[in-house]
């Protein structure tokens, strides 16, 4: 049995309460924004536009391959640069989060791997030898960076320009798909 009375204004839903910090009015106020905050009134920045959204997802891709952290805040700092859509840029990064992250870093191993060289032999000896020099005394960090770190890094810098690219082409593709099929239907409706 509810204790909610008739009378008593229905509970916004989590939607509403997650969204109702995001607005430009809660933004534009935060102390932080305050330098950046008359940019935070521009239409381009919130409502659905083709270009902006294009820049959206390309500001969001790309910042969610190229940093392991707050990838929301940069897309958004960058979103007002380049007058990209904020929401967009910020649902994009979250391609990469704390469940997907294990499996992007692996991807982008393996595709560094690939491109300067390095077989899964030379990998497999090179964590025995890690294993064996942190087992020691001596942990040599850059024997490990050259073995294991060098190929995501150059892996996640090839996915955060390729899917920027790659994100920005398809969002104008689509929408001139969009916009083409919206066109046909009407002609064909008349």
């Amino acid at each position: 049995m509810s204790t909610r009375k008739k009378s008593d204004p229905p509970t916004p839903s989590w939607t509403a309460r997650f969204t109702k910090g995001f607005s430009r009015e809660t933004l534009a106020a935060h102390p932080w924004l305050k330098p950046v905050a008359h940019h935070l009134s521009e239409p381009g920045l919130w409502h659905v536009q083709h270009e902006a959204v294009a820049r959206g997802v390309a500001i969001g891709m790309f910042w969610a391959f190229a940093l392991p952290v707050a990838q929301i805040l940069v897309a958004a700092v960058h979103c007002i640069w380049w007058r990209g859509n904020i929401p967009v840029a910020a649902g994009v990064t979250l391609i990469t989060n704390p469940f997907t992250i294990g499996f992007w870093l692996w991807l982008a191993y393996k595709l560094g791997s690939l491109i300067l060289g390095i077989s899964p032999h030379e990998v497999e000896a090179g964590s025995a030898a890690l294993e064996a020099a942190s087992a020691s005394a001596g942990f040599d960090v850059m024997g490990w960076l050259q073995r294991f770190g060098w190929p995501a890094v150059l892996g996640m810098a090839i996915f955060s320009v390729a899917g920027s690219i790659g994100g920005y082409v398809l969002v104008n593709l689509a929408w001139r798909f969009r916009v083409w099929f919206k066109r046909r239907i009407q002609r064909h409706g008349r």
